[in-house]
């Protein structure tokens, strides 16, 4: 697994004790909006709309907050359009790194992404100049407590999974796009709830990060990113030892 999902597996699990649960909600809400607006509120026929509520409960956002952001992505509310871009560069150390985002500003993003490469020693690149390195796969953290790791490889073989590692105490199953949703079921109906579920992008080659100093430099472009609040993704392709990883976390 590249260090960008393991980072952010950290930074997930972490973040569900602080204060970042406020800025999960907002960019989640946006999602919640622009799926509805795009697909419709039925989540029989609107994939991404029930992967979404997925999430919604899975970190314990309010109820009516949710039925709100259906609500306005009905277009009963009226409210702002969101626009999505993507920008693609390369941050330090030569890492490639892509951030999606959702706006209703698309200066003010474009402003803000761009300094925040430059003011991390990264630059920001023209449209496909990284995306190539990048494959969308189903991505989900089962604990590993109670499961050994053959009986673990059984249900990814049943659920039509791809693959499966460990890290941390959690099995990281990874599928295909097309079967994330009813590999999630899966796992959901036997009982072995993700702590996490998502579509990511994975990296089909890495640039590994030797040392502290860099690591700092691509974790700060990192987080800096992740703090917009129109940046819904960031997605970057470095690997690094465990030892430095972990001793980055702490």
């Amino acid at each position: 697994m590249s260090g960008h999902n393991k980072w952010s597996s950290i930074k997930h699990r972490k973040g569900a004790q602080d204060a970042k649960r406020g800025k999960l909600f907002s960019k989640l809400i946006r999602e919640i909006v622009v799926a509805v607006r795009e697909g419709g509120i039925d989540e029989s026929s609107n994939s991404t709309l029930r992967g979404l509520l997925e999430k919604a409960r899975d970190i314990n956002m309010p109820k009516e907050t949710v039925e709100r952001a259906i609500v306005r992505g009905s277009g009963e509310l009226g409210g702002e359009a969101f626009e999505r871009i993507v920008f693609e560069g390369y941050g330090p150390g030569g890492v490639a790194v892509l951030v999606e985002t959702l706006t209703d500003n698309r200066k003010r993003t474009v402003s803000d992404v761009r300094y925040s490469f430059s003011k991390c020693g990264g630059n920001l690149g023209e449209s496909g100049c990284v995306a190539w390195m990048f494959e969308r796969k189903g991505r989900l953290e089962v604990p590993c407590e109670g499961m050994d790791e053959d009986t673990m490889m059984e249900h990814v073989i049943e659920s039509q999974a791809e693959d499966l590692s460990s890290e941390d105490g959690f099995y990281v199953v990874t599928c295909s796009i097309e079967d994330f949703t009813s590999v999630r079921d899966y796992f959901k109906a036997k009982g072995l709830n993700p702590e996490n579920a998502d579509i990511v992008l994975v990296p089909k080659s890495t640039v590994n990060i030797p040392d502290e100093k860099t690591a700092g430099q691509v974790f700060r472009l990192i987080d800096m990113l992740d703090d917009l609040d129109d940046v819904q993704k960031v997605s970057a392709n470095f690997e690094m030892a465990d030892e430095l990883m972990q001793r980055m976390a702490g």
